[in-house]
């Protein structure tokens, strides 16, 4: 699968790749925001949730439009042709597994747990703020359209922190 995407679009993103980071990033802050509190005391559970909770989405992602472009097509896709969607949408995936990997460390007792949780909702943040960025870059925005692009995924992402905040107290 990797050579298919290549190594430079694996790790820097391309212009398809932006809406399923910002999507992934997001299914991954609120996995974490969700799970912190209830599995602070067993954090590979919490590594292992967000993991599963991002994998079952890009599955139903990738099924969910594969319903739609059989319909849209009138007649049943090939394996072939999932396999494309599921590779078109694999930066979903992707998006979680720094988070996951600071979530690990913690579990390992390399990093304290709550600073593993709180890395791993930084890294998400910063992503999102990343991919407005390249949002705006990509889209030639001048710098009131890219405040605004980056504006909104760090809203975004600073209103999921807050939430595991609220959560947390």
């Amino acid at each position: 699968m990797m050579r298919a995407m290549g190594l430079k679009t694996l790790i820097v993103g391309s212009r398809g790749t932006i809406a399923g980071t910002v999507y992934g990033t997001i299914v991954v802050l609120a996995s974490v925001t969700a799970g912190a509190k209830s599995y602070e005391e067993h954090p590979w559970q919490l590594t292992a949730i967000v993991g599963t909770t991002v994998l079952v989405l890009w599955v139903a992602h990738v099924y969910s439009h594969g319903l739609g472009r059989s319909l849209e097509a009138g007649r049943r896709l090939t394996v072939g042709e999932l396999a494309a969607i599921a590779r078109a949408e694999f930066s979903i995936p992707l998006a979680a597994v720094l988070p996951m990997a600071l979530l690990a460390l913690g579990a390992l007792d390399v990093l304290r747990e709550r600073t593993a949780v709180w890395l791993a909702l930084a890294v998400g943040v910063a992503t999102l703020t990343a991919q407005g960025v390249r949002y705006a870059h990509l889209e030639q925005l001048r710098r009131a359209g890219t405040l605004i692009a980056v504006s909104v995924n760090l809203a975004l992402g600073l209103a999921i922190v807050a939430l595991k905040t609220f959560v947390a107290h």
